[in-house]
């Protein structure tokens, strides 16, 4: 078999409603890596996401790459970003229980990776439990051992984009590729993966409703979406 934890980052936007009311549809439990300069233009919306079901973690507050700015700029984005989502947790009346974090595009601090890492242990962040990921690249990384939240299958469907020459058929590729340059295979039996996807009004804008797209073919395919569960390390 096949399993899955379902991962979307940059929530919130303006489809984060109709993508939660998709995912409890078909019954998959998403976890949201928010970024808070979005929140705070949907903040509606993020609240409607933690209401019916879905988990919200830290994707940073402006979204930057953390190997370009300073760990004292790296506390303050993961700290103010904090306490947006601690208020809105509040604001939705869902408890709070994980926080987990996510690095924009997988860019873990350079230099400042080590002692991020510590600041994460030592804060009370929470690591997706990946013990179930089977790949041993992801050991050898230390993917295993490192509290944010990586991934192990990028849809990569962020990149369709007016003029970009990157196609819905280009997404069906990297589904499809048996032997990925980076990454896991995502539909080689058995498998489990923590999937990555986005919530980007700009993509619906080119292909309405992507993300039932996407997570139907998976469905077709037998692919089980696990309930994202958390350790502390």
């Amino acid at each position: 078999m096949i399993h899955a934890i379902l991962t979307i980052d940059d929530i919130a936007s303006a489809n984060t409603p109709a993508i939660v009311d998709y995912l409890n549809e078909k019954g998959i439990t998403a976890l949201m890596f928010a970024v808070g300069e979005n929140v705070e233009r949907y903040y509606d919306n993020a609240v409607y996401a933690l209401q019916h079901g879905m988990i919200v973690g830290n994707h940073s507050f402006t979204h930057p790459a953390f190997s370009e700015i300073s760990f004292a700029e790296a506390k303050e984005e993961i700290e103010s970003n904090e306490a947006l989502l601690d208020r809105l947790y509040r604001d939705a009346g869902v408890e709070r229980k994980f926080r987990p974090f996510r690095f924009p595009y997988g860019n873990r601090g350079g230099v400042n990776e080590a002692a991020l890492q510590a600041y994460f242990r030592e804060n009370g962040f929470h690591k997706l439990k990946d013990t179930q990921i089977p790949y041993r690249w992801w050991r050898e990384s230390g993917l295993d051992r490192n509290i944010d939240t990586l991934w192990t299958f990028d849809f990569a469907e962020y990149q369709i984009r007016p003029g970009s020459g990157f196609t819905l058929d280009d997404v069906w590729k990297r589904v499809e590729d048996k032997a990925p340059v980076n990454g896991a295979p995502l539909l080689v039996d058995p498998g489990s993966h923590i999937l990555l996807l986005h919530a980007h009004d700009e993509t619906d804008e080119m292909v309405p409703g992507y993300y039932r797209l996407f997570i139907d073919r998976l469905l077709e395919n037998g692919v089980i979406f696990d309930v994202p569960e958390f350790i502390t390390l």
